[in-house]
């Protein structure tokens, strides 16, 4: 019987490079240097380990029905008045919960279902992207075929984006523009007449602003600003419990702002999927709904900052930004990231090299304060009192 080898099919080239997402690298390499036997204390990705809180799961239990139907793409009418509801206590900002809010699949969903909807014309294909940055923003633009303009963040601008560094040039190309604000990786907060000219030059030049505002409420002293609050007109944010609640695996959050764009996208949603289970979305009603609970998480990742912000300084270890979020971004001793990160799985604790955010990222790493308190201080026990870090 002769053989004869198949021709493969077309593959995205994205897809074709090998390239495994951040995460996943990172995690294989500390499972080939992590101690056996030791559970790893897990500081890179940011997955609270702090229980959800039990009103939301019971809300989520009462809601699960005997008979399940497609949800609504655009979620049920209730859910959109909570996040309505919610921006108003928050922000202060008015947004009609019938044509300015779409609830959505977590922030991932939101960041290529935009990608996508956007970048179809030859002349306004740009995506500009302040890095280091969440590793979703560039990939999700480059499936669609954007160009991403990238900007480098600098220490010496607070690791705070500034309009004024990229050419008027670029904007006239530029579909989105993906601001991060409280920042991660590096904590920092946008000032607010920053968003002020954002808003401005988007509107000057016709691009869209996606404000990704997932650490709205993981903040400790200033209180972090809404890009809504400077109009929605070409502006759109982005909303999740999964930080605010405790509620990474629920997948839920919301988009919010310009009429015309919350338009385009109903209309699109429905082609790539619909809407987040209904018995999720009861339980994401009941968290947007209560404020307390959120006040309450805040206090947890305040008291764990507090413990290894001062672990930290003890060492001699430079934290830069990290004014919000429950990130804390440290200077790597000896000034390599990735060594740094490696010689830390080598006593089974695991945080995020910088240069998986960007180039702009490198030199630095990211800790997520999202083990529990316990884990916290088990992970202070687990270094040594070496002041440059060399082995710890």
């Amino acid at each position: 019987m002769t053989t004869i080898s198949s021709k493969p099919g077309p593959i995205h080239p994205l897809l074709r490079s090998g390239e495994d997402y951040p995460f996943v690298k990172l995690d294989k390499r500390c499972k080939e240097l992590a101690p056996a036997g030791v559970a790893v204390l897990n500081f890179s990705i940011g997955d609270p380990r702090e229980r959800t809180p039990e009103f939301i799961r019971d809300a989520l239990r009462a809601a699960v029905p005997e008979v399940s139907s497609y949800p609504a793409v655009a979620g049920l009418p209730e859910l959109r008045r909570a996040c309505a509801g919610w921006a108003q206590r928050r922000f202060g900002v008015a947004l009609d919960p019938d044509t300015q809010i779409l609830p959505v699949n977590g922030t991932k969903e939101g960041i290529y279902l935009l990608a996508q909807a956007l970048i179809g014309d030859d002349a306004r294909n740009v995506v500009v992207v302040p890095s280091p940055a969440y590793p979703v923003y560039e990939p999700g633009a480059r499936f669609a075929g954007a160009e991403v303009h990238a900007v480098a963040l600098r220490a010496e601008d607070g690791w705070r984006f500034d309009p004024d560094r990229v050419p008027d040039a670029v904007w006239e190309r530029t579909a989105l523009l993906w601001l991060n604000s409280p920042h991660n990786p590096t904590g920092a907060i946008v000032p607010f007449a920053t968003l002020e000219r954002i808003a401005e030059r988007a509107r000057r030049h016709g691009f869209w602003v996606a404000a990704d505002e997932a650490y709205a409420e993981v903040f400790f002293d200033a209180v972090p600003r809404s890009m809504l609050e400077c109009g929605t007109d070409n502006v759109l944010a982005l909303h999740t419990l999964s930080k605010r609640s405790a509620m990474t695996g629920y997948r839920s959050g919301f988009m919010a702002g310009d009429e015309r764009l919350i338009t385009a996208l109903r209309r699109f949603r429905p082609n790539v999927g619909v809407a987040t289970p209904e018995f999720v979305q009861r339980a994401a009603i009941a968290a947007w709904n209560d404020d307390d609970h959120a006040a309450g998480q805040r206090a947890l990742y305040a008291a764990k900052r507090e413990l290894l912000k001062r672990e930290f300084e003890r060492r001699g270890w430079t934290i830069e930004a990290s004014e919000a979020t429950f990130y804390l971004w440290v200077k790597a001793p000896g000034g390599d990231d990735w060594a740094w990160a490696e010689r830390l799985m080598k006593k089974g604790v695991l945080a995020a090299p910088g240069s998986m955010f960007g180039d702009a990222g490198k030199g630095y790493v990211r800790w997520a304060l999202v083990p529990t308190l316990d884990g916290c201080r088990e992970a202070i026990a687990r270094l040594d009192g070496s002041a440059d870090g060399a082995s710890g």
